[in-house]
């Protein structure tokens, strides 16, 4: 996986699920804190605090094509139910051939590319709609003797909404580029878990200028500071990612971030953490009781790797997560 995959994957899954990684766990009663854009109604109706839209604003020199992919998390409900005679009878949790399951939600990640275009090109404006269908599936849960004991239900709510893409000239050879995400999925109201299901959650966008270049908002050249000044973003926070030094790419990120983030290399995998401690959580996972790395295993798919691989670490792997030095550098005051 690329280096900007991997940042952009960070983003997609910080907070989707945290230690203790369990479903009864008081923190992770609030999930998908990051990143969402909710449905216009229920923003407009009270709850500004909810935004329905998601404004990235940045700065490309150069003419080339630019490729944007907006990316996020749709909330998927799943139940679990008993064979019951003829039909299912829902449960809470339910142990199947030794395996437990328990009724929560999970999530998919979905992607909506802009197809590419100059800055030029984007001055009068693209729209690119989004239109997700509501659906189903059914997986059958079967005793060690074949017969199916049970099902989980997965379900997931339609989404619907538009990406507006525009551009405008400000100097020679240089554009501001505008990315405005908006939901606009019907909402008659009711409980947070279903508002979820309707939000655009851990919302970020990618940005590839082939052949120009973005102008960092972090840190801009003297000349640019005041029109990167201008840029407006709302709900986002705009980086430059890929190797140190190149300006192709950029990360418009719900949380904030340095140029060129990195993820480290002695990071055995995401722990749905962005600004995690790699060798804390791991061990605080290795000290956990046999019954909470029983209910971790059936609270979500993803745990569940969590925990599989942080058990399959071997001990030169757990060593290298106690630190490592990156440079010497003089300091001199």
């Amino acid at each position: 996986m690329d280096a900007v995959r991997q940042i952009a994957d960070a983003v997609l899954y910080e907070g989707y699920l945290l230690w203790p990684y369990r479903r009864s766990a008081l923190k992770n009663q609030q999930r998908f804190t990051f990143g969402g854009v909710y449905p216009r109604a229920h923003a407009q109706g009270g709850h500004p605090d909810d935004r329905w839209q998601m404004r990235t604003e940045c700065l490309v020199e150069g003419d080339a094509a630019v490729d944007i992919r907006v990316r996020f998390l749709h909330v998927v409900r799943r139940d679990v139910a008993r064979v019951a005679g003829d039909g299912v009878e829902p449960v809470d949790e339910l142990v199947v051939a030794g395996e437990r399951h328990l009724a929560w939600d999970e999530a998919v990640e979905r992607e909506i590319a802009v197809p590419a275009a100059t800055p030029a090109d984007l001055e009068d404006g693209r729209a690119q709609p989004v239109h997700i269908a509501a659906g189903r599936d059914r997986e059958a849960l079967h005793e060690r003797d074949g017969h199916v004991a049970g099902v989980v239900l997965r379900s997931w709510e339609p989404l619907r909404g538009e990406i507006d893409v525009r551009a405008r000239a400000i100097g020679d050879g240089l554009h501001a580029l505008t990315v405005t995400i908006s939901n606009t999925t019907p909402w008659g109201g009711g409980a947070r878990p279903d508002l979820l299901r309707r939000t655009f959650c851990s919302t970020h966008t990618v940005l590839r200028a082939r052949g120009g270049a973005f102008v960092s908002l972090t840190d801009p050249p003297p000349a640019l500071a005041a029109a990167a000044g201008a840029c407006r973003n709302e709900g986002t926070w705009p980086v430059l990612v890929g190797e140190r030094g190149s300006r192709e790419t950029l990360l418009s990120s719900p949380i904030i971030l340095e140029d060129h983030p990195r993820i480290a290399p002695e990071s055995p995998g995401d722990l749905f953490d962005g600004g995690e401690i790699d060798g804390l959580l791991t061990l605080n996972i290795l000290s956990l009781t046999d019954e909470e790395k029983a209910e971790m295993r059936a609270s979500d798919p993803r745990a569940r790797e969590i925990l599989e691989r942080t058990e399959s670490l071997s001990e030169e792997e757990l060593r290298r997560l106690h630190g490592a030095i990156r440079d010497f550098r003089v300091v001199r005051p």
